[in-house]
Order: C-alpha cells, then structure tokens, then sequence
C-alpha cells in the first residue's frame, strides 16, 4: 500500500474542510486578489481573512507577496496529487465492496427464483 504523510493529509484536509477556504480557492482560480477584496467578496473581517488566507498559505495552496500596502494572493504550486491519490484508494476499497454486495444481491435473486414453485394460472 502506498505511504502518505498524514500530516501533509492533515493540513490539507484541515484546509479544505471551511466553506470560506473553499470559496477563496475558487475566486483565485478565476484571478489574483488582495485579502482586502477577499474579505469583502465574503462579508468577512480583514482579521478573519487573514486567517483563513494563512491556513491556506500553511497548506501551500496559496502564495501571498505584499506589494506596497497591499497584500496579493494567489494560488500556490501545490497540487493534490496525494491527496486524490489517498481518495481514489478509498473509491476503489468501496467500489470493490459495493460490487461484492451486488453479487450477493443477484445470487440471493436467483436462489429466490429457483425456490419459487411454478404457478399454475
């Protein structure tokens, strides 16, 4: 089985599970932004911005340079190699058991079939 940091998978995860962080990760996608205007894209203090901006910054999804007064930010080079793989290995754990399960299903459908006498109409 292939190894993954948990920590890496913890800060990533821990990243992506607030909403606002999703959100912020959407809108720069689509364009760089101050945390000024991503505080008032989502009706948020500066402070609590900055927050959340930073648990992004920690997980390398954002890159943020002051430029003058003004800091901008980015998305950052992290990719989600690791953490799609480490889904994709649950996806198929699942796919396999829900697969067996149909199995079961169909065979108790055909030992149903057989045990049923034929009706005489």
């Amino acid at each position: 089985m292939v190894q993954y940091s948990t920590s890496r998978l913890d800060t990533s995860f821990a990243a992506l599970s607030d909403a606002t962080r999703r959100g912020v990760l959407e809108q720069l996608g689509r364009s760089e932004a101050s945390i000024t205007e991503l505080a008032d894209r989502f009706h948020m203090t500066l402070t609590g911005m900055k927050k959340h901006v930073g648990v992004l910054e920690h997980a390398g999804f954002v890159t943020t340079e002051k430029v003058g007064r003004v800091r901008k930010c980015r998305l950052g080079l992290r990719r989600l190699e690791e953490e799609a793989a480490w889904i994709e290995t649950y996806r198929q754990l699942w796919a396999s058991r829900f697969d067996a399960l149909d199995q079961v299903v169909e065979d108790l459908k055909l030992r149903e079939k057989a045990d049923d006498p034929p009706h005489d109409d």
